[in-house]
């Protein structure tokens, strides 16, 4: 994982640990589960939309913005982005 998202992951983290007030990664904790996964579910819209025509630019920042709600999401049920590392890892092993 890259530096960035480590660092990224950590203060969410931090934050499910430590609230901080009017924190938008707390905001979101406090709105619960099905808040978060509706958030997931909106920028993967918004990713779909980007792609379809929308430049580069624009899917690279609806990316940014899924990438961050997945990571609440990973957060919220307690896994890390190495546990998906390790689900990709065991798909692609070599044969």
């Amino acid at each position: 994982m890259s530096d960035t998202l480590e660092r990224v992951f950590g203060i969410i983290q931090d934050r499910k640990a430590n609230p901080k007030p009017g924190s938008y990664t707390n905001s979101l904790f406090e709105a619960g589960e099905d808040e978060i996964i509706k958030k997931v579910g909106e920028e993967a819209v918004e990713v779909v939309l980007a792609a379809k025509g929308q430049g580069q630019e624009r899917l690279i920042s609806e990316m940014a913005d899924l990438t961050y709600h997945c990571l609440v999401l990973l957060a919220q049920f307690n896994l890390t982005p190495e546990d998906i590392a390790a689900e990709l890892d065991k798909r692609h092993k070599p044969r």
